[in-house]
């Protein structure tokens, strides 16, 4: 996992693109024969040319009168690669890029990669004939895509992950490990928990990961072992979930707690809670992340971690364009979370 820092300062440009010289170097060939090449103004042999167009395209070589005519020809639109929009997490994020892309003037083009796993290329309607842009959520695209689209000079901010290594693509996410940790803290030191299970995110999620990271370190800071018998996959996905806790429950492991790691997945936990009659918080106290509005209204109301997910959408649309219009954006953005204390774990409900 790549690591995050709280506090970027600088700015980045796009990677710079390849010049002329560059290609006249790969094909073996002096500058004015790629020129000529280019413009077609003086023939030259079929050989030299096919070097030459090989070069280019390896390079990813744009002409700067094709680069200039790319880039006057906006498509005022605006990208947006998704898992999914199922569930409650997806309407705050895309409120909250779309007030943003209406009032710069951009339409919004969205595109899923669905539940079958990230597109390993970016799917035909988001690319730079269709889009000045693109926003990538978390596990929407592989990073091979990712890479891809980058060389090909397609402004990208990333949502909820950090590039591959060695890019310098703009992110915009969430502070995850420390308000994991302070949650499961609170179950410890305020109700006593001591045996509290992990209902862990998708693997290779990057909120998953900072999340059980933060589960750890409370664990370890308060002398308690980690139970590998406690982590179970909610893959923040209400049905997983339930099917997880549904077989720990019929299983001989004690738990009186547990993490979820998104509010769907703690709907689902919940579920199978009140399906084998074990009274929450009473005996098992419940807890989530992210705070979304159904959080509020379940029975009992959800302790959760709130994040603010408008605004990271809000953050990330800013950035897009920026990058666009100027060539640069802030390498991360971290935004901070909060924990929302409700009944599920124990306590009356205030902010804590």
């Amino acid at each position: 996992m790549k690591a995050l820092s709280d506090a970027p300062s600088g700015m980045v440009n796009r990677k710079a693109q390849p010049r002329i010289d560059d290609v006249a170097h790969r094909a073996g060939v002096s500058i004015s024969t790629v020129s000529r090449v280019v413009n077609r103004t003086v023939p030259v042999s079929d050989q030299v040319a096919a070097r030459v167009q090989s070069a280019m395209k390896e390079l990813k070589y744009v002409p700067r009168a094709a680069a200039r005519s790319l880039a006057s020809r906006r498509t005022n639109t605006l990208g947006l690669l998704l898992t999914d929009l199922l569930g409650d997490f997806f309407a705050p994020l895309l409120s909250g890029i779309e007030s943003v892309a209406v009032e710069q003037g951009f339409g919004l083009l969205i595109s899923t990669a669905g539940r079958g796993g990230p597109h390993f290329e970016l799917p035909g309607p988001l690319g730079r004939h269709n889009s000045d842009g693109l926003l990538v959520f978390a596990g929407a695209l592989a990073d091979d895509g990712i890479i891809s689209a980058h060389e090909q000079g397609l402004p990208l901010v990333l949502v909820h992950q950090t590039p591959p290594s060695g890019l310098l693509i703009p992110s915009v996410t969430i502070e995850n490990k420390a308000a994991s940790r302070d949650i499961v803290t609170h179950l410890i030191e305020v109700h006593g928990r001591r045996r509290i299970v992990l209902l862990q995110g998708p693997v290779g999620h990057e909120d998953a990961h900072w999340r059980q990271l933060g589960y750890r370190e409370a664990l370890a800071a308060h002398g308690l072992p980690f139970d590998p018998a406690l982590v179970r996959l909610g893959d923040f996905d209400r049905h997983e979930a339930q099917a997880s806790m549904g077989q720990l429950v019929e299983s001989d492991v004690a738990f009186d707690a547990v993490f979820a790691g998104d509010d769907e997945a703690a709907v689902g936990a919940l579920q199978a809670l009140r399906a084998a009659r074990r009274r929450v918080p009473q005996e098992v106290a419940v807890v989530g992340f992210d705070d979304q509005r159904l959080a509020a209204v379940l029975d009992p109301p959800l302790t959760t971690v709130h994040a603010p997910t408008e605004e990271v959408g809000r953050i990330a649309a800013q950035h897009l364009i920026h990058l666009i219009r100027t060539g640069e954006a802030r390498p991360l953005t971290l935004l901070p979370t909060q924990i929302v204390l409700r009944r599920s774990c124990g306590c009356d409900g205030e902010t804590a």
